[in-house]
């Protein structure tokens, strides 16, 4: 009976793993090294080119590459959404 409960459920991960040319949506967390960061869970990615004034902000973000062992990557900023100047 809780199989039909539980058809179709799925559990997210807290390392989720992206591909080059993966597109997200996420919020600019902090920087580490010198770079702009994007945590979504325990995954990280750096923006190494955006600007430090971006933290906390939002933002749509392309994967340029990624490493699922470590569950880093590196991203570069598409463009701001939430419309502060």
């Amino acid at each position: 009976m809780i199989g039909k409960f539980l058809a179709g459920w799925k559990f997210r991960t807290s390392t989720p793993a992206y591909e080059p040319g993966d597109e997200l949506t996420a919020f600019v967390t902090g920087d580490r090294g010198g770079a702009a960061v994007v945590r979504v869970g325990d995954t990280i990615i750096r923006l190494p080119d955006a600007d430090p004034s971006l933290v906390e902000r939002r933002i749509e973000l392309r994967v340029v590459e990624f490493d699922a062992k470590t569950h880093e990557g590196r991203g570069e900023v598409l463009r701001v959404l939430d419309g502060r100047e």
